[in-house]
C-alpha cells in the first residue's frame, strides 16, 4: 500500500533541465505481506532486518546516491557532497569559479532556485534515508523486547533524527523566535496522507527530540560493530546538536559530555601532516563516521567523483588536482589563526607554504615538501595548488588515485566545543573547557580573550570554524547563531573569485533554501505559494560593511 507523500520524484539535471528520478514514496504493491505479517516475520527472524539497517547507512555514501549512475554527475557523492554545499554557502571556503566546479551554484547562491540540481540533492538525500529508516521502524513491533530489534529501531530513529537535523536549519531561521514558522514536512512510518504540509519548526524539533530520546533508550547496552553505526553515545551527540540549535544550553552540555566519554581529540603531534583518512587514525577521536571503501567510488577505477577528489587536494586526476578546483580557506579566517596553532598548517599560506607538506612526496615524482604545491603534471593529473589551498584532508597515498577516505560524522572535538559554548551560556565555566582543549591539543600559547557572554560565543564559533572547516557545519552555525555571512572586508584583498565576493545579512530571506519544484508541484500540502520566498541573488559588492564578530 502507498504510505508516504511524494517527497521527491523528478530531479533537476544541470542548472535548468529536468529529468526523472525514482519516487521515494511507494512501497512494493505485491500485496504478499500485510504490515502485521511482516512484523511477525521480523519478530521471529530479527537478523533479516540487518541488511536493511546496513542499507540505511550505505544510502548516503556512494557515488550517484541521488541522481543515479547514468547521470555521471560530479556533484553526487553522498553526504559529503551535501556538507561541501553547506560550507561553500558560508564565509570560510573558497573555490574557483570555472566550468569544472560543479558546486559554483553554492558559492554564488543560485542553489536557492527550486529547479536546480544541488537544491534537490540536499532535499532528496535525507528524505531517501528517512524513508529507509521509516521502513525499519515500521517493521518492528512496538512492544518488542528483542534486544536486536530494539537496537535496529534505535539506530533507525537516530538516523531519522539526523536527517531532520540536516534539513531543519536551512529551511527556516533559527529555532528561538521562529518556533511557529513553517519548516519542512515530517514523513513518519505509517503515514497515509499524500497531502503533507510543512511542519512548524517546533514540530520538527519535537520529532527530532522524541526520536533521539527513544533511540537513547533502545540503544542502552548496545555494542556496535564499527564506528559507522549509531550507538547510544552517537545518539547523545545528535541530541547535543539538537539542544544546541534549540538553545537548551545545560542539556546540550550534558549530552555532549555523555557523547564524548572515553573519546579523545587528535593530539597536536598527529596534526603536523594531512589527516582524516581513516576513522581509526587518531586512536579514539571519531565518535561516528562513514566507512568508505574503493568499492563505493568505482568510477573509472578512480576517485574522480568522491569527497577526497573534490574536497581534498591529494588524489591525482580528480576535480581538485586535475582541474585545479581546490578548496581553500578564506584569508579573513586564515589570518585569525595564530602561527603557534598547529591548525595553521591545514592550509597553505599566500606563498604556497605549509609546514604540513614537510616530509611528503607526491607519488611517482621527486616532488617533496613545498615542491608538491607547485608541481604540475599534464593530462589533467595535477595542477599547482592555489594560495590558501587546504591540506587538512590527506589520502591513502599522497598523489595516488585511491579516494577511499572515511568521513567524520561526529568527532570528540565537536562535542568539546558544544560543551564549552553551552556550559558558558548556561552560566558555567565554559572558558576553562575551551582553554583546556585549545591549549592542550592545538595551540600551547592560547588564552581565551573573551570578556563577555557574546564575545565568548563568538570565540567558540571561531574555534568551530577553524576546527570543523570542510566538515559541513558552516551554515548550520550561521543560521543558529543568526550571523551575517561575511566573506569580504574593506581593506583586505579577498581570495574569493569576483562573482562570489559579497556578504549577506543574517535576516536576508535568500539564506533560506527553497523546497524543490517537483515537491511543490506534486504535494498538495506544499503549493508554490507555501515555499520560501524573498530576497534576491547576491552580486559582487553586496553587503559591504557587514561584520560577524570574528573576522572584524
Amino acid at each position: 500500500m502507498k504510505t508516504y507523500n511524494k517527497i521527491v520524484s523528478a530531479i533537476a539535471l544541470g542548472s535548468l533541465a529536468l529529468a526523472s528520478c525514482t519516487d521515494l514514496d511507494t512501497f512494493p504493491q505485491s500485496g504478499t505481506f500485510t504490515d502485521e505479517q511482516k512484523q511477525d516475520v521480523v519478530g521471529m527472524f530479527p537478523e533479516r532486518l540487518a541488511a536493511d539497517v546496513s542499507g540505511m547507512y550505505a544510502s548516503n555514501l556512494k557515488q550517484f546516491t541521488v541522481f543515479g549512475a547514468a547521470s555521471q554527475r560530479g556533484d553526487d557523492f553522498g553526504y559529503p557532497a551535501v556538507c561541501l554545499s553547506f560550507d561553500l554557502n558560508g564565509p570560510d571556503m573558497v573555490a574557483p569559479n570555472n566550468g569544472y566546479n560543479w558546486f559554483s551554484t553554492c558559492s554564488e547562491y543560485s542553489d536557492r532556485d527550486d529547479t536546480y540540481a544541488n537544491n534537490y540533492m540536499r532535499w532528496a538525500l535525507f528524505y531517501n534515508q528517512i524513508k529507509l529508516a521509516n521502513d525499519i521502524i515500521a517493521a518492528i513491533p512496538a512492544d518488542t523486547d528483542d534486544p536486536t530489534l530494539k537496537s535496529y529501531r534505535g539506530q533507525a530513529k537516530a538516523v531519522r533524527a539526523f536527517g531532520y537535523l540536516n534539513l531543519a536549519p536551512y529551511y527556516q531561521f533559527k529555532y528561538k523566535g521562529n518556533e511557529d514558522k513553517p519548516c519542512v514536512p515530517l514523513v513518519l512510518e505509517g503515514m497515509s496522507d499524500a497531502n503533507n504540509p510543512r511542519a512548524t519548526v517546533a514540530q520538527v524539533y519535537e520529532q527530532i527530540m522524541a526520536d533521539l530520546n527513544n533511540a537513547i533508550a533502545d540503544l542502552e547496552g548496545y555494542v556496535r560493530n564499527s564506528a559507522a553505526e549509531v550507538d547510544q553515545q552517537v545518539a547523545y551527540g545528535l541530541r547535543a546538536r539538537a539542544n544546541l540549535y534549540m538553545e537548551n544550553w545545560q542539556a546540550a552540555a550534558d549530552d555532549a559530555a555523555k557523547a564524548m566519554a572515553g573519546y579523545t581529540p587528535y593530539q597536536r603531534s598527529e596534526l603536523t601532516k594531512p589527516m582524516f583518512v581513516d576513522s581509526q587514525e587518531s586512536g579514539n577521536g571519531w565518535i561516528w563516521s562513514m566507512e568508505i571503501t574503493v568499492d563505493d567510488y568505482p568510477t573509472n577505477g578512480s576517485a574522480m567523483i568522491s569527497w577526497p577528489g573534490v574536497i581534498g587536494s591529494f588524489v591525482q586526476g580528480t576535480y581538485s588536482t586535475g582541474t585545479g578546483v581546490y578548496k581553500s580557506i578564506n584569508v579573513l579566517l586564515y589570518d585569525e589563526i595564530p602561527a603557534t596553532d598547529v591548525r595553521k598548517g591545514w592550509w597553505l599560506d599566500a606563498n604556497l607554504h605549509s609546514d604540513n607538506l614537510a616530509g611528503l612526496t607526491w607519488a611517482g615524482t621527486t616532488a617533496t615538501g613545498d615542491a608538491i604545491a607547485t608541481l604540475k603534471i599534464g593530462n589533467q593529473q595535477k595542477e599547482a595548488f592555489l594560495p590558501y589551498t587546504n591540506v587538512k584532508f590527506g589520502a591513502p597515498t599522497i598523489g595516488g588515485v585511491d579516494g577511499s577516505n572515511d568521513w567524520p560524522l561526529m568527532r570528540a572535538e565537536e562535542m568539546i566545543l558544544i560543551q564549552a559554548e553551552a556550559t558558558a551560556m548556561a552560566g558555567g565555566d565554559g572558558k576553562s573547557i575551551l582553554e583546556n582543549f585549545v591549549k592542550g591539543y592545538r595551540d600551547p600559547n592560547y588564552t581565551c580573550p573573551a570578556a563577555s557572554g557574546t564575545a565568548f560565543q563568538n570565540e567558540v564559533w571561531k574555534q568551530r570554524r577553524i576546527e570543523l572547516w570542510g566538515e559541513g557545519f558552516s551554515m548550520a552555525d550561521i543560521m543558529r547563531l543568526g550571523k551575517n555571512v561575511v566573506r569580504v572586508k574593506t581593506g583586505v584583498t579577498s581570495n574569493f573569485p569576483d562573482a562570489f565576493q559579497f556578504n549577506i545579512a543574517a535576516n536576508d530571506p535568500w539564506l533560506l533554501m527553497r523546497i524543490p519544484q517537483d515537491e511543490t508541484n506534486s504535494n498538495p500540502g506544499i503549493p508554490t505559494s507555501a515555499n520560501n520566498t524573498g530576497g534576491e541573488l547576491p552580486a559582487q559588492g553586496d553587503g559591504a560593511g557587514l561584520t560577524d564578530g570574528v573576522t572584524d
